[in-house]
């Protein structure tokens, strides 16, 4: 029985690849064909495969379907939230982690700093849209036309002297962020806080929320902060493994 169910679960991820028909199929699975066929019927049966009129076969209606209720079902805060706890027990600072919504980048959780100077986000609260390190990761994996309707309606308060100033300086640091897959608020929205972020992304890629580190320049400074990053980015590659299904990755070390 375990063979079988082997058998039938190895043709899925050919017929990701793209249709095919009876011979590939029992080729992969290195069976006959008779063998091969009973197993996509019994995926045909249950919507998981379907057989085009060329008799090739890809995947069925019912398994996107199936996925796709997954994915929405998913609750990324309670994947995250140990991850975010054993980074704030290693490093000892705030631990933040964000969603965008609807124009906005929400804080949807938040581990405090161990340390007795805290900083006053909140839950469910906006965070500085042009500033933040979060925000950057977020809103650099939009659409481009997309990210420059936007980036030409946002306000571009001067929280600091190192603020974005203007629409055409964030679209500059959000390519570079881009690029570099990560990125900071080092004094843009508080003088004295700085901020290291890394994408959380989907089984697609897909940047879906976004973790960071905070402190305050009497803690620790920015320099040192930074030297934190290649932990913030194995959190975050863990949480992306766990979110998507893939093997989870190594937790920061």
């Amino acid at each position: 029985m375990s063979q079988t169910v082997d058998r039938a679960l190895s043709i899925l991820p050919l017929l990701a690849e793209g249709p095919a028909d009876l011979g590939q199929v029992a080729d992969r699975l290195g069976v006959h064909k008779s063998t091969a066929l009973r197993l996509l019927r019994t995926l045909h049966e249950h919507g998981m495969v379907y057989r085009q009129s060329d008799q090739r076969y890809r995947l069925g209606a019912r398994l996107i379907a199936l996925a796709q209720e997954a994915m929405e079902n998913l609750d990324i805060r309670e994947i995250a939230h140990p991850h975010l706890v054993r980074l704030n027990e290693l490093c000892g600072h705030t631990v933040h982690l964000a969603v965008y919504e609807e124009a906005e980048v929400l804080y949807i959780d938040k581990v405090e700093s161990r340390y007795p100077v805290r900083m006053y986000s909140r839950i469910g609260k906006p965070v500085a849209i042009t500033v933040a390190a979060v925000a950057k990761l977020l809103l650099a994996d939009l659409p481009e036309a997309e990210l420059r309707a936007l980036a030409d309606k946002f306000d571009y308060p001067l929280y600091t002297a190192r603020s974005t100033p203007n629409a055409p300086a964030f679209l500059k640091e959000l390519e570079r962020v881009r690029e570099q897959g990560w990125a900071t608020d080092l004094g843009g929205h508080e003088e004295s806080i700085n901020c290291v972020a890394a994408p959380i992304r989907g089984a697609d890629g897909k940047v879906v929320a976004a973790m960071s580190v905070s402190a305050p320049n009497v803690v620790v400074t920015a320099e040192e902060l930074l030297t934190l990053l290649p932990q913030v980015r194995r959190t975050a590659d863990a949480i992306s493994g766990e979110y998507s299904g893939r093997t989870t990755a190594k937790e920061p070390v």
